[in-house]
């Protein structure tokens, strides 16, 4: 079977329906008559329930279900969401206070869902909606990144959910001890609101005695096997589907309580419900992103070389522990802790901590972002301190022989970060730096330079199923795991299912995102979905050719019969069937066993994408506006599958990276209200905010799965946050300014321009 290393161009498939407004969103497939859902939501960040008195909703015309937490739990819903706890380094077990799916007796952020209401139009809801009697009573509110403050859980003292390590303490502090030079640095991380362009939503149906849940979500079996548990139903009477899904980017990965009270809704009335997200609905509970505080210290030996590395941060898991949310900024952090440097002692502790906000969970990256903005910080803050370039200190601390076993125990089979950082030299144009910072100059602008080197590993679910059938028309439809989201995964996987079996691309069908249709899949997250799914498609396909070979040779009576990628052949013989004709053939003899054939693989270890990211900024003193002038990315992606796709990801990567590092934030008042609940007061990148990124590949093959693939869905985020915070600090640096923190909005540009005491002539 020929490797698919072509790395072909690719129109995507898909595009036309989107383009051509054919797209099939969960809002749009409700089934007809479907209820509509609406929850009351608190106005409180902190509160105690004094009173709710749900008989005048109860009563509103149209209104069929009004549920609170008690009458929910009445329906045998399992009122407490699933959420992730890590072991602390004495041993025991993080915190693990309910979250319940609507508020009982305690509310503990802003838009946590009280009741529910269901009517046979949203109108009636919202009316029913203003009759429901709620009393809440202000507590104190919880909001800073660390531990202390007014009490969130009980079960969390001083708000601490986990206390977590890794790494070798005693011999980082032996380093820093006879360490030439130290350098710290603290680095505060933004929260984010993730903003897909689908807001969150889904129903929920009763079919044949099952339940059906349609979700626009990144995957299927997850949310299945929660509603199973929380529902009290096998996990055969469950089915869960993912239609065509308008960005996710980790934020809707998870099951949300929305999804558990519609379900048990549908159940209850024996009629479909319905609900979507309002804009600000999905400011206000979709998990946010980022949100710690990260201190970082370096150890140099004379020569330069760091000798030790240790990070101590603290992160706002928010008012709950999400469903990933304690892994995120501690085992996933530490994935990627050293970076692409050769260090061998490292150690990180990591704090999280409950505050009164939306719950924090995965967001493009999942800690590999955070991992890398610290490090690559760190790095250039040493370089600017040591007086050394930035690109030289990072070529003098780069691994060089792999496979690598890093300091936090991960092993990093290949690399060639030497070469990627070249090309990123080369192709950013360096050395012409200096004459277009002069240029600025002239004019009164500020210009800066950032680098930053990054690596992220693939995580997720190693293991992966896919099914293939052919169909009595010649094409054939592939079952996979993952769940697209935007990232073009028909397209690509139709390409490489026709690159081995000489099946025209169009005739390949992709079915995705059902839990009826596969038995079970890792869903989409972690850079996972075409490396992983790819390994499972491809020993699919081996599979059902093998199958056919036998069955050939049986149908020919020779000894053995092969598979060219296009024809199957007997040596010696001028019989020749393509796949289609070899399928018609077995269809007449009944042989539907080698029609329909499924694998299920594991990958042996994770992938290792790396690459540099080279931005330019030029910043305009009077007013602090920046402009994103120039930014350069030379990645090792391994082999390119679809080249046009994975720089699609670089792309908006990039712009997601640019925005939290230039634009966005999400602010909370004293009172634990948000203040930038809507796009007026929330800032998102705009295509006119960033340049034409330039893409280069460098590629070194991975040795961990069949392709050499590495992944791309999250690098350009990874390497963003660095790239443009170490421009910012470079362009600021010759008036005075020694610190910056993202965002970098005017305002806060000309405050420390000012405070500086650079005021422009």
């Amino acid at each position: 079977m020929s490797g698919f290393g072509k790395a072909q161009g690719v129109g995507r498939h898909e595009d036309i329906r989107f383009l051509t407004g054919r797209g099939r969103y969960v809002d749009d497939i409700a089934p007809a008559g479907a209820l509509h859902a609406l929850f009351l939501r608190s106005d409180h960040a902190h509160g105690e329930i004094l009173a709710l008195d749900l008989a005048a909703a109860r009563a509103m015309p149209g209104v069929h279900l009004v549920l609170d937490a008690a009458a929910l739990e009445a329906l045998g819903v399992t009122l407490g969401m699933k959420g992730a706890r890590l072991r602390n380094a004495d041993g025991s077990m993080g915190a693990g206070p309910e979250r319940p799916v609507l508020a009982r007796r305690r509310v503990r952020h802003v838009g946590e869902a009280v009741v529910m209401i269901v009517a046979e139009t949203l109108a009636a809801a919202q009316d029913a909606a203003e009759a429901v009697g709620l009393d809440i009573a202000p507590l104190p509110v919880a909001l800073a990144v660390a531990t202390g403050g007014p009490e969130v859980h009980a079960e969390a003292p001083q708000n601490r959910a986990y206390d977590w390590q890794i790494g070798d303490a005693a011999a980082v502090e032996a380093a820093f001890e006879t360490a030439a030079h130290r350098v710290s640095l603290e680095v505060i991380h933004n929260r984010i609101i993730v903003n897909a362009m689908e807001p969150r939503g889904c129903f929920a149906e009763w079919e044949n005695g099952r339940l059906h849940l349609a979700v626009n979500g990144q995957g299927v079996w997850n949310q299945r096997n929660e509603l199973a548990r929380m529902l009290g139903l096998p996990r055969d009477a469950v089915r869960v589907t993912n239609p065509d899904v308008g960005g996710g980017f980790g934020m809707k990965a998870m099951t949300y309580p929305e999804y558990v009270c519609v379900a048990a809704a549908a159940r209850a009335l024996g009629r479909p419900v319905r609900w979507s997200a309002t804009r600000g609905e999905s400011m206000l509970t979709d998990n946010a992103g980022r949100d710690l505080v990260a201190v970082a210290e370096l150890a140099f030996d004379e020569g330069l070389r760091v000798t030790g590395y240790r990070v101590n941060l603290v992160s706002n898991l928010g008012a709950y522990n999400s469903q990933y949310g304690q892994p995120i900024q501690s085992e996933l952090f530490s994935k990627v802790l050293t970076g692409v440097y050769d260090i061998k002692a490292a150690h990180l502790r990591a704090v999280g901590v409950y505050t009164n906000t939306t719950p924090v969970d995965a967001y493009r990256g999942a800690g590999r972002p955070e991992a890398i903005l610290t490090i690559e910080r760190a790095m250039d803050e040493a370089a600017r301190q040591l007086g050394v370039d930035p690109f030289d200190l990072r070529m003098r601390n780069f691994i060089r022989d792999f496979p690598y076993r890093s300091a936090t125990g991960e092993l990093i089979d290949v690399g060639d970060f030497p070469r990627v950082l070249t090309r990123a030299k080369a192709e950013a144009d360096v050395a012409g730096f200096a004459a277009r910072k002069a240029e600025s100059a002239a004019r009164g602008k500020l210009r800066g330079i950032g680098l930053a080197t990054y690596i992220e590993s693939i995580l997720g679910d190693p293991d992966e199923t896919a099914r293939l059938v052919l169909d009595a028309g010649g094409g054939a439809t592939l079952y996979v795991g993952t769940q697209s989201n935007g990232q073009g995964h028909e397209t690509v996987y139709a390409r490489m299912v026709a690159e081995w079996t000489g099946l025209p691309e169009h005739d390949v069908r992709i079915v995705q995102g059902d839990s009826d249709a596969i038995a079970k899949g890792g869903g989409t997250g972690g850079s996972r979905s075409v490396t992983v799914q790819g390994t499972a498609m491809r020993a699919t396909v081996q599979s059902m050719v093998a199958g056919f070979n036998a069955f050939l040779a049986e149908e020919w009576a020779v000894e053995a019969v092969r598979f060219d990628g296009r024809t199957f052949g007997a040596e010696g013989s001028n019989m020749r069937l393509t796949l289609a004709e070899a399928a018609e053939l077995a269809r007449e003899r009944g042989r539907d066993d080698v029609l329909d054939v499924s694998e299920t693989t594991r990958l042996d270890g994770r992938s290792f994408p790396n690459g540099a990211h080279v931005a330019e900024v030029e910043v305009d003193p009077e007013t602090g506006a920046l402009v994103m002038d120039r930014y350069t990315v030379v990645d090792d992606f391994g082999t390119l599958m679809a080249p046009e796709l994975a720089i699609g990801q670089v792309h908006g990567g990039v712009a997601q990276g640019f925005g939290q590092a230039v634009c966005e934030a999400a602010c909370y008042d004293a009172e634990g209200q948000l203040l930038s609940a809507s796009f007026m007061d929330y800032a998102m990148p705009r295509a006119a905010d960033l340049p034409m990124v330039a893409f280069s590949s460098e590629p070194v093959p991975s040795v961990m799965n069949p392709f050499g693939m590495k992944g791309c869905g999250e690098a350009g985020t990874v390497g963003a946050l660095g790239a443009i915070s170490n421009a910012v600090r470079d362009a600021l640096a010759p008036c005075g300014v020694a610190r910056v923190d993202m965002p970098f909005t005017p305002s806060r540009i000309w405050h420390w321009l000012r405070e500086a005491g650079h005021v422009p002539s």
